[in-house]
């Protein structure tokens, strides 16, 4: 009985764990700090929690900067009709998110704006977007 009982519990720990590495934008992000990139996608990674994709620009010194911007889930994006091959290493992006709380060059991929000009909302469904928080609403 407790092999059985351990064996329960274990499930349901494993089960548990995305949850517990999910976090909330408020918790990660901070809404006053909104960021506009452009630059290269280096790598996409298309996995739960999160997809995260990597984007080096330029500053004005023509330093290369190393971001990462974090989006939604999947399998939510994919509801979308946003796919995984809708970003790709070697394109030219433009992303709007806000920064991480930390100041490091990570962020919410709120937005990609495409040099074609079209454009796909990116973020997760409780994330914010920089016209949500211009206009006032969360």
């Amino acid at each position: 009985m407790k092999a059985w009982l351990g064996s329960v519990f274990a499930g349901l720990l494993i089960a548990a764990l995305p949850a517990i590495a999910h976090h909330s934008f408020s918790a990660e992000y901070d809404e006053t700090k909104p960021v506009k990139v452009t630059g290269v996608v280096t790598k996409v990674e298309w996995q739960n929690p999160h997809v995260w994709f990597y984007v080096d620009s330029k500053d004005d010194n023509g330093n290369v900067i190393h971001w990462a911007f974090s989006g939604g889930a999947p399998g939510q994006l994919m509801r979308r009709g946003i796919m995984r091959d809708v970003i790709q290493p070697g394109m030219t992006i433009n992303v709007e998110g806000f920064r991480a709380k930390d100041g490091s060059n990570n962020a919410n991929g709120a937005r990609v704006t495409f040099q074609d000009g079209r454009s796909v909302f990116t973020a997760g469904a409780e994330d914010r977007v920089p016209e949500q928080t211009k206009q006032g609403k969360k």
